[in-house]
């Protein structure tokens, strides 16, 4: 089927030295083309195994901001400045 598209667009652009149409043509096939294989995954709701791989990655990159988020707060500030000072103060 993609093969089948490519050589259409490329017959296309080809007709298209001949006409200007025909560029046209290729570019809408094109559009429609990168259209559909975006949304030919299916419907959210279904919950296909794609989908399912995808929301584990979601969730596991809002996991880790998250953590990142609890440890490097601005309520910790005070803290680390603390530490830093008593690891300068040890250190002289």
């Amino acid at each position: 089927m993609f093969a089948l598209l490519l050589v259409l667009i490329l017959v296309l652009f080809g007709l298209g030295f001949l006409d200007p149409v025909w560029w046209v043509a290729a570019a809408v096939l094109v559009f429609g083309a990168a259209h559909y294989s975006r949304d030919r995954g299916g419907s959210p709701g279904r919950g296909n195994r794609s989908d399912l791989g995808d929301y584990r990655g979601y969730e596991q990159r809002r996991d880790r901001q998250d953590r990142w988020d609890r440890r490097y707060t601005r309520r910790h500030r005070a803290r680390w400045r603390r530490e830093e000072r008593r690891d300068r103060e040890r250190g002289r």
